[in-house]
C-alpha cells in the first residue's frame, strides 16, 4: 500500500515498517552496536536513561534462550532473524546529583524513544526490525536472569528483510507496511476531544 503523510516528515518515519520475512543474513557485533549506540542518545527523565538491552545473535545460547520464551506464532518466522533483542527498563533510577534510587514513573516512556532510536538506525543501515508482544514475559525473565525492579517490554527480531515467499501463505498476505490512522485520530488543540 503506498503510505502518504499527512504533513511533511522525513521519509525514513513513513518508510520504516515491520516485516517478519528475513533471510538469516548474520549481522557482526559491531553493525549491532551502532542500533544500541543510537539507542544510547535517546531523551530520558532527567538523563537517568533506563532502558537495558540483552541480546542474543542468530545460532548463539542467548538468542536460542530469547526465542524459547517466544509464542509459537512469532516462533514460526522469527527463527530466520539475525537477532533478537529483550528491550527492559528500569523502574527505579537514581536522579543526578542524588544517591537515592526512586521509583522512575517514566521509565517505559523514556524506554519507547530508545526503542525507537534502535529501529531508525537500523533501518538507515539497511536492517529491518519488528516489535513482539508475543513472548513469555516471565520465562524470558528467567532465562536472562533480569532480577526484580526491571520490567520486560518487549522483544525485537533483526535482520536483512527476505522476500514475502519465505513466510506460510496467510502472513504473505501481511507482509507489507500498513496505514495509521488520521491526525485528527490523535491530535486535539486544546481539550481532549477524541471519540475513544
Amino acid at each position: 500500500m503506498s503510505r502518504t503523510p499527512a504533513a511533511p516528515v522525513d521519509s525514513r518515519f513513513v518508510q520504516r515498517w515491520s516485516p517478519r520475512s528475513f533471510t538469516g543474513k548474520p549481522i557482526s557485533a559491531p553493525e549491532l552496536m551502532s542500533l544500541f549506540e543510537a539507542a544510547r542518545w535517546a531523551p530520558s527523565t532527567s538523563n537517568t536513561q533506563p532502558w537495558r538491552f540483552v541480546y542474543g545473535l542468530a545460532g548463539s545460547p542467548g538468542f536460542n534462550a530469547i526465542f524459547e520464551t517466544l509464542a509459537p506464532f512469532n516462533q514460526g518466522w522469527a527463527r530466520a532473524a539475525s537477532a533478537l533483542i529483550a528491550i527492559l527498563s528500569a523502574q527505579q533510577s537514581v536522579a543526578p546529583g542524588t544517591t537515592e534510587a526512586k521509583p522512575s514513573p517514566h521509565h517505559a516512556f523514556d524506554t519507547g524513544a530508545a526503542w525507537m532510536s534502535l529501529a531508525l538506525q537500523a533501518e538507515s543501515m539497511g536492517w529491518r526490525t519488528h516489535a513482539m508482544g508475543g513472548f513469555n514475559a516471565e520465562a524470558l525473565r528467567a532465562q536472562l536472569g533480569v532480577p526484580e525492579g526491571f520490567a520486560v517490554h518487549c522483544v525485537v527480531a533483526v535482520g536483512e528483510q527476505g522476500p514475502r515467499e519465505n513466510l506460510p501463505a496467510a502472513l504473505q498476505e501481511r507482509e507489507a507496511p500498513n496505514g495509521r490512522q488520521a491526525l485528527e485520530a490523535m491530535v486535539a488543540e486544546g481539550r481532549f476531544n477524541f471519540k475513544s
